[in-house]
């Protein structure tokens, strides 16, 4: 019998196995927050899974996202991305994610890690919600407000609220699987 999940995932194979083991597994790495924080700009305005099927063609596309080798991308690499049909060929994402590499290396440059950065809005440990509905989970909140604006002073762009809170979500930063869902708990006793 399988498990109950939270019912956005579906039956889809690869997105029950994102589901189950990845989203909100609380992830501290800088280098895969980056990663995700790029995918997730991508999402916008497209659903999870489009971004999910195309991951490793973004990988491959952004050097396995190594900010380093992204933040001198020229324009004839960008050109060269936007006739890749394997990645989601937009222009002003593109350059985003470019231009985000490069605020990613200031921001190390500063001493201020990303992982670190980001995780000291929850002190350290995910926030853990109680939502037994999918109509109760929010696109974002006060928080997610906070991070995107701070972000974006320093200079990251497509940082809205929105993109922020998924990238939270995906992160582990919080915990949005809902009580009823098996991840819930197991998620849930890592923070204890």
């Amino acid at each position: 019998m399988e498990p109950f999940r939270c019912g956005w995932c579906g039956t889809d194979a690869l997105y029950c196995h994102y589901h189950d083991t990845e989203w909100g597994v609380p992830v501290f790495d800088d280098q895969k927050l980056f990663e995700t924080l790029i995918l997730e700009t991508f999402q916008a305005g497209l659903s999870w899974i489009t971004v999910l099927r195309k991951r490793e063609a973004f990988r491959e596309a952004f050097m396995r996202f190594n900010p380093e080798k992204m933040s001198v991308m020229q324009d004839s690499h960008i050109a060269d991305l936007m006739q890749n049909p394997a990645i989601i060929r937009n222009l002003a994402k593109i350059k985003a994610a470019v231009h985000n590499a490069r605020c990613y290396i200031k921001m190390q440059e500063s001493g201020k890690p990303l992982g670190e950065f980001l995780w000291q809005f929850t002190d350290g440990v995910p926030q853990i919600n109680h939502f037994s509905s999918l109509k109760e989970l929010p696109a974002k909140t006060e928080l997610s407000d906070r991070i995107s604006k701070e972000l974006k002073d320093m200079g990251f762009a497509f940082m809205g609220s929105t993109v922020v809170y998924a990238h939270m979500q995906a992160t582990g930063m919080v915990n949005d699987h809902l009580t009823s869902c098996f991840r819930y708990r197991e998620l849930t006793e890592i923070v204890k």
